[in-house]
């Protein structure tokens, strides 16, 4: 191993920030190295447990945890590396660091074969052990931030991230829903038809939370085949073993979008899961604690699916303890306009392409087209006009039909945006006033006019 330059190593400030959220098991067979050991991992990390053989490291690995194991290589009865590559076949998923008074290349190699994160040199100090065991936890969470970025950029989940815009009462109430739920470990269910923005929603809850420095991890159920899920989310023990989704996001929040997609035999290994905060890798023989906020959406009928068999009733009855309905884009008329505007400004900054102006035309006829396919048809309309430089004649008009008919057309459906716009606000002069950018006075006076 190449040893760091004093330039390189990290201070004092910064290993304790690493190592105090870590659990650390010291096994070794000399009493003095294992209180020389626990004195200086002690006062640093979250917990720190002691084992003189592999026995009983075995047995205290098969009642909790550990981040980190700092393992003696030469022990009477097993050797360190032999244990090590026993516990990595049946489920050892913590970071190793190898203690050996030998350092020839075969122990290396071994050392690596089995998966030991890094090996010092007997007799050490403590900043060497301090600076080994950081650097290994350190590299840990730069794997685990480098493959969830690498999950997102692959399963196009960048494209959702974004925040919860508009003032309609419907997002309003979402809004305020999701502050009160911020702060509590409960469940969240996301309802409403495709497009409504559920995964927004659920990335503006995390937002709020305080796991918003820990990861956000989407997981959509129909984009995985059946065969691969299990994998995905559980990841597998031994020689090729890796970390599934679910301990990668350990610590933050996991959204399962498209939830009713779920085959049935995982709905039953999720709801043991959600209700023990532990699971076991496939091959495991020990359980994994997870620390998870666990949140979904569906835009299917689960009550339905319940009734027909295809979705589990407990499953059901745990992960509905707070149901959010997303509102459909043709409720909350008054905020197409801002998501149109914003839409267009950042799909012309990643298309590099002019952004197109947005007329008042454009907005009345924006606000009573019927959006089926909801916040996500809209930007798919953005961004196709932008590629083709205009927008659909029917959103744009048509200039001879508009040199006919325009005094008309342009009353009517000026009226039909006003009243749209209180209807939202449930009949509320000054904020249908506010949303529409104009006075209170103009709107009394239209209404008036229309004898409304």
């Amino acid at each position: 191993m190449t040893p760091r330059l004093s330039a390189d190593l990290p201070g004092s400030e910064e290993i304790d920030s690493i190592l105090q959220h870590v659990s650390v098991l010291i096994v070794d067979d000399e009493p003095g190295m294992r209180n020389f050991l626990m004195r200086t991992f002690g006062p640093r990390c979250k917990r720190v447990e002691e084992a003189a053989s592999a026995e009983e490291a075995s047995a205290l690995l098969d009642a909790q945890h550990f981040d980190l194991v700092v393992l003696d290589n030469v022990m009477p009865g097993q050797s360190g590396l032999d244990w090590l590559a026993e516990q990595r076949g049946v489920g050892l998923f913590a970071e190793a660091i190898l203690m050996t008074a030998y350092a020839d290349l075969d122990t290396a190699i071994q050392a690596l074969r089995v998966g030991a994160s890094d090996f010092v040199l007997k007799p050490f100090r403590s900043n060497q052990i301090l600076t080994a065991a950081s650097r290994c936890m350190d590299r840990r969470y730069l794997r685990r931030e480098n493959f969830l970025l690498k999950y997102e950029l692959r399963a196009d989940f960048l494209a959702a991230r974004g925040r919860l815009i508009g003032k309609s009462p419907g997002i309003e109430a979402v809004r305020s829903t999701l502050e009160k739920a911020a702060r509590l470990p409960t469940p969240v269910l996301f309802t409403g038809e495709s497009g409504t923005g559920k995964e927004i929603a659920a990335r503006t809850l995390h937002a709020m939370s305080d796991r918003a420095d820990k990861p956000f991890v989407a997981v959509n159920c129909a984009a995985i085949s059946p065969d691969r899920i299990a994998g995905e989310l559980f990841g597998g023990a031994g020689a090729a073993g890796r970390d599934g989704l679910l301990a990668h996001a350990s610590g933050g929040m996991l959204f399962f979008d498209e939830i009713a997609e779920l085959p049935l035999s995982i709905q039953a290994t999720l709801l043991r899961v959600i209700e023990d905060g532990r699971m076991r890798p496939a091959g495991a023989e020990r359980e994994i604690p997870l620390n998870l906020r666990f949140v979904f959406a569906t835009n299917a009928d689960l009550d339905a699916l319940v009734a027909a068999g295809r979705f589990r009733k407990d499953l059901y009855h745990r992960i509905n303890i707070l149901s959010i309905q997303m509102p459909a884009l043709r409720d909350r008329v008054g905020d197409i306009a801002e998501l149109a505007e914003l839409f267009m400004g950042s799909l012309s900054r990643q298309l590099s392409v002019v952004p197109l102006p947005i007329s008042e035309e454009l907005r009345l006829n924006l606000a009573r087209y019927d959006w089926p396919g909801n916040v996500r048809e809209l930007k798919n309309l953005i961004e196709r006009s932008l590629i083709l430089g205009e927008f659909p004649p029917e959103f744009a008009g048509d200039a001879t039909a508009e040199a006919a008919e325009a005094s008309e057309s342009l009353h009517v459906v000026e009226r039909q945006h006003i009243q749209a716009i209180l209807e939202a606000c449930g009949g509320n002069r000054a904020e249908a006033a506010r949303r529409l950018g104009i006075s209170r006075k103009t709107i009394d006076r239209k209404c008036a006019m229309w004898n409304a």
